[in-house]
Order: structure tokens, then sequence, then C-alpha cells
């Protein structure tokens, strides 16, 4: 049976399933950043629910791999950016995965989602599924919460609100120049192109027209010119 051919929306099986992930994934925020908290992962889960649904996901799929994405996360903190989290979350995922009521090949396709998710990584997201987690995980990068997160993370990180002598390609994440226009120059400003379905390119342009005229402004201000 394929996956999408399993019931899931309004049935106690899809609720129950997600309800017990959703409880296990929560305990591994318990020392995470509030950049990659628990909180961002409800927002991506809902933009999969969004996107899925659209895209004719298997939604299944979708929210389990959304709800374990970013378990990988605190370790990746720990080391300083030198293991990689999505890697690490679909090790961790696999143990939970496999005891899960679902089809080998919807559990591999989670993992699969996990491991790819991440905006620089060699794996490609290669069925329908891991790109929509993709997709949400960017957007939540960008707009409004991606610029209140950029800050939040350099302040995390120790970074200062921005360096105006520094040249961004010259510097180096967690360090005081991993700033919040660092983070836009180096990656937020590129993913608008990075998306892999139409709905997630759609809701990544006016997010990305907000961005731009947030730093756009930051910097004006910045330099006491507006």
């Amino acid at each position: 049976m394929d996956g999408r051919d399993i019931p899931d929306e309004g049935n106690s099986f899809g609720e129950g399933l997600v309800t017990k992930v959703k409880d296990t994934a929560a305990a591994f925020f318990a020392r995470c950043r509030g950049s990659h908290d628990w909180d961002h992962t409800l927002r991506v889960l809902r933009l999969c629910e969004r996107i899925g649904a659209t895209e004719m996901a298997d939604l299944q799929v979708v929210r389990v791999a959304a709800l374990l994405h970013d378990i990988g996360r605190t370790d990746q903190d720990d080391s300083n950016g030198s293991l990689c989290h999505a890697r690490q979350g679909a090790r961790l995922a696999r143990p939970i995965v496999e005891n899960l009521p679902l089809a080998e090949r919807q559990k591999e396709n989670i993992l699969h989602c996990i491991a790819t998710h991440r905006f620089r990584g060699g794996s490609v997201p290669d069925t329908i599924e891991a790109r929509v987690l993709f997709d949400a995980d960017k957007l939540d990068a960008i707009g409004a919460v991606g610029v209140a997160r950029a800050f939040l993370f350099a302040g995390e990180v120790g970074a200062r609100l921005h360096n105006a002598d520094a040249n961004v390609e010259d510097t180096k994440p967690y360090t005081e120049d991993d700033t919040g226009y660092r983070e836009y120059r180096i990656k937020l400003c590129r993913i608008k192109d990075r998306m892999l379905t139409a709905t997630g390119s759609k809701l990544a342009e006016e997010r990305h027209q907000f961005m731009e005229e947030f730093f756009r402004r930051f910097l004006q201000e910045y330099d006491g010119k507006g």
C-alpha cells in the first residue's frame, strides 16, 4: 500500500501517531537554544502541513519528519557547528521511527527527510516529502520570523548587533561577527532561490521581500541615515 492511501486526517490512528512522536521529540529540546527551539519545530510542522497538503505529499511522513527534524540540533550547537544536526538527527531518529506503525518505505522516507533538510548539506531531498520539509524549514528562516531568529541566534553566540567594518565573506560562524546581518548576507538572501516546491517558492517570495526591506532600513538606521 502506498503511504498516501493510509487514512490520516481526522482519525485516531493519525492523531495518536503524531501525539506519540511529539511527546518523544519534545524531550530532545530540554537544553536547546531559543533560535532552534521546540517552537521552531512546531512552526515547521504547521508549514509542512500547509505545503504538504497542496503538494499531495504523504502527511504522515511529513508530520513525523517535521517533529523529528531538529532533534540533533543541540549536539550541533554543543560542537559549535562541527557536527551536522541533520545527519545526527537521522541517527537519533532511527530507533524512534523503527517502532512506529508505518510501512518500511515510509520509515525510510522519514529518515531521508531528516537527513536532507539542512541548507548546507551534501544530500539531496529526493522525495516530495523531503522537499516539503526542506521548504518548510527554510521558510521559517526568512521573513519576519527569520529576521527575529537571526538576531536571536546572534545573541546566543555572543555576536555584535552589526559590524560595519567587516566583510561578511571573511567572517566566521559562532564568533562575535556572526551577526544577524551576516546571516542574511551569507544565507538568508539566497533561500528563496533554493526552494524545491511550487508552494514553497510562492510563500518564499513575500517573505524575502519583507526581509530585504528590513535589512535595507536596518543599515540606514545603523548609519544614522534613516
